[in-house]
């Protein structure tokens, strides 16, 4: 037996055009959310994944006199250091 899902909040406008995408493509309406749920996967990396293995912008020196300089800033102004 078919067991049937809801998706909520999707407007009439996306609705069509994901009907009409999936017409286009000859296939049926599940198939096609798997197809784009699977790509979507594909394509998009995590933000941590990004963020951990990007670019350093500051070196350990830099970071280091950042850090020394807002620990000095916050005792000033009486914040937790």
């Amino acid at each position: 037996m078919v067991e049937v899902k809801t998706i909520k909040d999707i407007d009439e406008d996306t609705w069509n055009t994901f009907k009409e995408l999936a017409a286009k493509n000859n296939t049926k309406l599940g198939n096609f959310f798997k197809t784009m749920v699977k790509e979507y996967e594909k394509n998009v990396e995590s933000p941590w994944e990004i963020i951990l293995s990007g670019k350093k912008i500051l070196s350990t020196k830099e970071a280091l006199q950042l850090e020394k300089s807002v620990k000095e800033v916050r005792k000033e102004y009486g914040f937790r250091v």
